[in-house]
């Protein structure tokens, strides 16, 4: 059976162009839940107007796709609650020079 954590380790190689943090350290990814054979993701940009939005959800669920044993994934994008600095993990923080 498929986890969270593999889902979020998979989620983990998609890379912020732009930053060059992953979207889980970024704090761009609020859950993750695995139901069967389906991941359900819900995530954010760190701006409504992001210019990346097409290309960091496809590559998000292309990489849950590719989790052995995931057969679907339905990605929700949401603005609530909106993304701040504050979501990042220490790790990005500490690659942005803010720690």
């Amino acid at each position: 059976m498929v986890t969270k954590v593999q889902v979020r380790e998979a989620l983990k190689k998609v890379i912020d162009p732009e930053i060059g943090i992953n979207i889980v350290d970024l704090g761009l990814i609020y859950s993750i839940d695995v139901k069967r054979d389906v991941a359900h993701i819900r995530m954010t940009l760190t701006v409504p107007g992001c210019p990346l939005a097409n290309i960091l959800t496809a590559q998000a669920e292309k990489a849950a796709r590719g989790v052995e044993g995931i057969k679907d994934v339905k990605l929700e994008l949401t603005w609530d609650p909106p993304w701040n600095p504050k979501m990042m993990s220490d790790e990005a923080k500490r690659k942005l020079g803010w720690v």
